[in-house]
């Protein structure tokens, strides 16, 4: 459950860009930095605690609709998203035993979509293993009056050769789940866990702690100063965290591990892009037709929900798909 499709993030191209022109260098692929604070594995609440979103560890995950006055508009430092903005990861995963190439790709849509009340950002996210596609998604981003970044909902959907073969939905508000944060706005080493999201139907239960800043990592696409790190954990898997880093106007550059995580997943951010009009229509289509299936599949939770609606990109006639997304097709 905790794999970066959750945690998923995203950024924009020029943030990247003009870090580079500040003077920082392009560099090789390193393994992950030697901490100056040593990574402590975390021992999550019992299942009680959790399904009250624990409020007696750290930030509640008590919801107030009335603090997203522009909750699309998603500048948080640490975790920005801006439509057209893609990520792409790759690294390694174990799977008995045996490394397998992993590759992720992060885009933010043009898309908006109503959930719980609150409009939210969607996210299309793809998840390769060995280049088969192994998983696709779509979370639901919103940001509060006080920066924090909430994850209102996703719907993921596996497959093994191909074939769909699970997809445990949740959207806050239906079946008792309940958005989480998935970025402070104030994020502090030594504060207490909180809630990433509680989906008790789909044993969702991911938290996160703030581990570390001012750290340094180097990917293919830079080297980046002002590192935070962030543990995730959750009930299910006690002793094993995933380790995020994070850097001011870029967000997520880096995925590792600790304690007896199984997948013993290592992502680094290797490609930035910021999608033409054209592209950025490939991939609202795209995202429209998961969104499609999602009704079919999910009709307890996802058919709840209200449709996906182009939050003002590029206009369906400048697609090549003939206005497949917005019109009637000209297939």
């Amino acid at each position: 459950m905790r794999r970066l499709k959750g945690v998923s993030a995203a950024t924009a191209l020029l943030m990247v860009l003009a870090a580079c022109e500040s003077g920082i260098q392009e560099a090789e692929p390193t393994t992950l930095p030697t901490l100056a604070t040593p990574i402590e594995t975390p021992v999550p609440p019992s299942r009680a605690e959790s399904s009250l979103c624990s409020r007696t560890e750290g930030p509640s995950c008590e919801f107030d609709h009335d603090n997203f006055d522009t909750p699309t508009v998603i500048d948080n430092e640490w975790l920005p998203m801006t439509p057209g903005a893609q990520l792409v990861f790759e690294g390694t995963t174990n799977e008995d035993d045996e490394l397998l190439e992993h590759r992720v790709v992060i885009t933010v849509t043009d898309l908006t979509k109503v959930i719980d009340g609150i409009n939210t950002v969607v996210s299309w996210d793809q998840d390769f293993s060995e280049g088969q596609l192994v998983e696709a998604e779509l979370a639901f981003f919103a940001q509060d009056n006080d920066g924090n970044v909430w994850r209102m909902g996703e719907h993921p959907e596996e497959y093994e050769d191909g074939e769909l073969v699970d997809a445990p939905t949740w959207i806050a508000g239906i079946n008792g789940a309940k958005a989480g944060i998935s970025m402070l706005g104030d994020p502090v080493v030594g504060s207490l866990s909180y809630s990433q999201g509680w989906a008790p139907e789909v044993e969702f239960s991911d938290r996160g702690r703030v581990q570390a800043t001012g750290e340094e990592t180097c990917t293919t696409v830079d080297c980046f100063a002002n590192v935070l790190i962030v543990s995730e954990f959750n009930v299910e898997e006690v002793g094993a965290a995933q380790l995020k880093y994070f850097t001011p106007g870029v967000g997520n550059v880096r995925v590792g591990w600790s304690g007896n995580d199984e997948t013993q997943e290592e992502l680094e951010l290797v490609s930035v892009i910021q999608l033409d009009p054209a592209e950025l229509i490939d991939v609202r289509t795209a995202a429209l037709e998961l969104e499609a299936n999602a009704y079919e599949i999910s009709p307890t939770v996802y058919a709840l929900t209200e449709p996906a609606v182009n939050a003002g990109g590029p206009t369906a006639t400048e697609s090549s798909l003939c206005a497949r997304v917005d019109g009637p097709s000209c297939e």
